[in-house]
């Protein structure tokens, strides 16, 4: 049995894309741009999305070839794009409100406690970024 690794492999990373949509008004009180967010995945086959909603999550396969640059073609389109390391903890993350940036936050398995809204998440993985 192989020990735990507290990192994911190269191949289990992520992009984080962070958007100015607010669908709700008191989103609005984010800062412009940084109001919502959501994870992208490719696993050598197809890109996924996990998009935490208001109301639900929202799992989607794209059909796209693997080899589309969905992250740029987003990019292009106004989005920030982050690309973060899956990070595999054996520790229960912090407890935390059920939001986007929590969702985010358990997919990429960070337990930072006071990373609550989008800005403060894009801060942290820009200054990390693979």
């Amino acid at each position: 049995m192989s020990a735990p690794q507290d990192y994911a492999t190269a191949e289990e990373r992520a992009w984080v894309v962070f958007s100015g949509q607010a669908d709700m008004a008191w989103l609005r009180v984010l800062r412009p741009g940084f109001r919502h967010c959501y994870v992208l995945l490719n696993d050598g086959r197809h890109w996924l999305s996990i998009d935490p909603l208001s109301s639900h999550t929202d799992v989607r396969v794209h059909h796209l070839p693997a080899a589309f640059d969905l992250p740029l073609w987003l990019r292009d389109r106004g989005y920030k794009i982050v690309s973060a390391r899956i990070q595999r903890r054996r520790k229960e993350a912090p407890w935390g409100l059920f939001t986007c940036v929590e969702a985010v936050k358990r997919i990429l398995g960070l337990h930072k406690r006071f990373i609550i809204t989008p800005w403060q998440l894009y801060r942290h993985l820009a200054k990390h970024q693979l």
